[in-house]
């Protein structure tokens, strides 16, 4: 057996692979078509004209579901291995919780692309990353409250060292893109896509957008992190039937009536 076919490792391998895939998939047919310059653009601008805002949209709604998927597994792992701890109980609920709304905001982005609606854009970022690295945090502090019986300190430091690249790629982006968009550089910035490097602004430029692919690629970091875990937790459905008829009819009523009867009289 492979390593990815252990337990439910495939769920973080699958987000990863899949959420970079469409990253990349976008990027090389934006500069295909030269709709972008090769040189690092946002990720957002390689998914604004048609036909790589198609590709964009539909592999990261894909991203968003493998996502909650990864969000939910993680969930239940520790709540069965922690099942009579209040706060670890109460922080993996807040945990799941976040990283939904972080989901979310990865929906908003792939479907309200930042040069039509560009405010519900914004609003999808913060969400996906803002909320996102909120959720990194959870994660990194359940990681540590459950080391060393449940957790090696090697996962928590991990982690703690992915969520510190997060951190510091949003502080830069934040700052970079508050100077590009502070007016010193023109107007309607947001609907740029070529840039001269020998324009006022460009540099900011590149400062934010490499800031934001790393920020992405650090949540991908952070997910791979899940996949020994996830080696060892497997879910599985329980079908229970409330009656013997998928309709509504007397005589279903009769025979579940009668049935009740049978197993009361046993």
């Amino acid at each position: 057996m492979w390593w990815f076919q252990q337990g439910l490792s495939f769920l973080p391998v699958a987000l990863v692979v899949w959420s970079a895939a469409s990253f990349v998939f976008s990027y090389i047919t934006a500069i295909v078509l030269h709709h972008v310059d090769p040189l690092v653009p946002y990720i957002s601008d390689t998914g604004t004209i048609p036909p790589e805002r198609c590709l964009f949209g539909i592999m990261l709604n894909v991203s968003t579901f493998l996502g909650m998927a990864t969000m939910y597994v993680r969930y239940k792992q520790v709540s069965a291995l922690s099942p009579e701890k209040p706060k670890i109980l109460r922080l993996n609920k807040l945990g799941l919780t976040l990283g939904w709304m972080s989901c979310f905001g990865l929906c908003i982005i792939a479907n309200f692309q930042k040069c039509i609606l560009y405010y519900i854009h914004v609003l999808g970022a913060c969400l996906t990353f803002g909320v996102g690295s909120i959720y990194m945090l959870v994660q990194t502090i359940l990681s540590y409250l459950m080391q060393p019986e449940l957790h090696s300190k090697d996962i928590f430091w991990a982690r703690l060292a992915v969520f510190l690249w997060s951190c510091s790629s949003i502080l830069s982006m934040f700052v970079s893109s508050v100077v590009l968009y502070s007016g010193l550089y023109g107007q309607n910035l947001v609907q740029k896509l070529h840039w001269d490097p020998q324009e006022s602004g460009y540099t900011p430029h590149m400062i934010s957008t490499v800031s934001e692919w790393s920020l992405a690629f650090s949540f991908l970091s952070f997910f791979l992190t899940y996949i020994r875990d996830f080696q060892k937790i497997s879910l599985r459905a329980v079908v229970s039937l409330q009656g013997q008829t998928l309709h509504e009819s007397p005589g279903s009523f009769r025979a579940e009536e009668q049935a009740l009867l049978i197993a009361g009289s046993i």
